[in-house]
């Protein structure tokens, strides 16, 4: 009989597939590589990544099952007893070639750690110019998997989480328009296995949720009309998710600190990006208004 890691890993690998062929479909261009790699002390992954395509300059599909020993200095910031861990998901980033077109994240992700199991994981959008029906679209899809998944779904705190979590505190904005996200979801009490095994099934509804809540933004945008100076926004606005990545973001830290590959790791960064000293969007302009929204907002009325 296969554990709840077996069949979370089979989930998420089969997961990556479905992804990556709707993205390749999508584009029309390029394809997913791949790449298989073992990881020294236990366990190993397949990345996927597409380069150079009509639709997406660069994006990686990582899928990954790993076991081993946490740092013990690590290991302590974890729940759970020991430094025996094992960790399975799928984690993604798209940075496409448009300007209009949004990039976006997706993470699911499920970990044993002693007598400590849960499941985390979440999905946002960072646009480079706002489209708000885009913004309240992502959301709503979103919304709707959590609605049919409560009260563990839960849309209000999960996206308040998302606009807490993918903020910069040293810009003082959030990384984008948000969506969700959750972690330590665990069961209690004397129905902590059902309550597990719900679990499972909400995050595998969400999911399977990303490419209904994100292709039908690209299909709208894929076509819009940009130039160099949009285009100069964008590779500005890209230095913004790399300060977040490398700086904040939980799932960079966990893979570097647990000795896993560098390659996939950091395959979340953007092909190409630049900072400029103290640049203000122009008042009243497309880049202005972009900027404003990033703050928590209530995209859906709710």
């Amino acid at each position: 009989m296969s554990t709840r890691f077996d069949r979370a890993a089979a989930f998420f690998q089969e997961l990556q597939t479905e992804i990556c062929d709707a993205l390749a479909t999508e584009d029309g261009k390029a394809g997913f590589s791949s790449d298989q790699w073992t990881r020294d002390g236990g366990g190993g992954g397949l990345s996927r990544v597409i380069r150079d395509g009509a639709v997406f300059e660069k994006g990686g599909v990582n899928w990954s099952r790993v076991e081993g020993e946490l740092p013990e200095q690590f290991a302590a910031q974890i729940p759970g007893e020991g430094r025996a861990f094992r960790a399975t998901g799928v984690s993604l980033v798209l940075h496409p070639c448009s300007p209009m077109i949004p990039t976006t994240h997706a993470n699911f992700r499920y970990l044993e750690k002693g007598e400590k199991s849960w499941f985390g994981g979440g999905a946002d959008l960072t646009p480079y110019y706002l489209f708000r029906e885009d913004a309240v679209h992502f959301h709503q899809v979103l919304a709707e998997v959590c609605d049919q998944h409560a009260p563990i779904g839960d849309y209000p705190r999960f996206k308040k989480w998302c606009d807490e979590y993918f903020f910069l505190p040293h810009r003082g904005e959030t990384r984008g328009v948000g969506g969700l996200f959750f972690d330590y979801l665990e069961g209690s009490g004397d129905d902590a296995e059902a309550q597990l095994e719900r679990t499972f099934e909400f995050v595998r509804a969400a999911g399977r949720s990303f490419i209904p809540a994100y292709l039908p933004i690209v299909q709208r945008r894929r076509d819009e009309s940009y130039g160099d100076r949009e285009r100069q926004w964008q590779l500005v606005r890209r230095g913004r998710y790399v300060e977040f990545n490398l700086i904040y973001d939980r799932g960079t830290v966990f893979g570097l600190k647990t000795n896993g590959r560098t390659e996939s790791i950091l395959m979340s960064l953007p092909p190409l990006v630049r900072w400029e000293y103290d640049l203000q969007p122009e008042p009243g302009s497309r880049e202005a208004e972009l900027v404003a929204a990033l703050e928590p907002t209530d995209w859906l009325g709710r």
